[in-house]
């Protein structure tokens, strides 16, 4: 009994490791290609990040849900706060990848003459869904007040 209690317990072990690696690279992946959205200005690539049922938590305002509020938030860092480019450092990833796992890292933004103009920490909850790794909670801030 002992002895398939202990393989069992291994065997879910090293799905859980498996699974947390499969995150791993699908958010890596992810964030590869998060700022060629603003490189190209191109919604959609921002708005494939986010699962259909997300919520971005910008500092300073409610909560954007929907992938409605995701195009309105991309229009915005685009067209009013001339975001072009970035960049995320994951420091740390928690979790099993069994289903959820977040992310927590710093961010860097830049403009059209790729100058720095912001940048700050994140914590993201990402889901598993049908459709691979998505943020479903987007929550972050600017080192640099308001």
């Amino acid at each position: 009994m002992i002895t398939a209690w202990l393989c069992g317990c291994s065997i879910a072990l090293s799905e859980n490791s498996s699974n947390l690696e499969e995150a791993k690279k699908a958010i890596a992946a992810s964030n590869d290609i998060y700022f060629q959205a603003f490189a190209k200005g191109d919604s959609s690539i921002f708005i494939e990040r986010y699962a259909e049922d997300c919520c971005i938590m910008p500092p300073g305002t409610p909560a954007l849900c929907g992938i409605d509020a995701v195009a309105k938030f991309f229009r915005v860092a685009y067209d009013q706060i001339g975001l072009r480019n970035g960049k995320f450092i994951t420091m740390q990833l928690y979790g099993s990848g069994d289903g959820f796992v977040t992310e927590e890292g710093l961010w860097q933004s830049f403009d059209a003459s790729n100058v720095m103009f912001d940048d700050g920490k994140f914590l993201v909850l990402w889901k598993k869904t049908d459709k691979g790794w998505k943020m479903y909670r987007d929550s972050f801030s600017s080192n640099h007040g308001n």
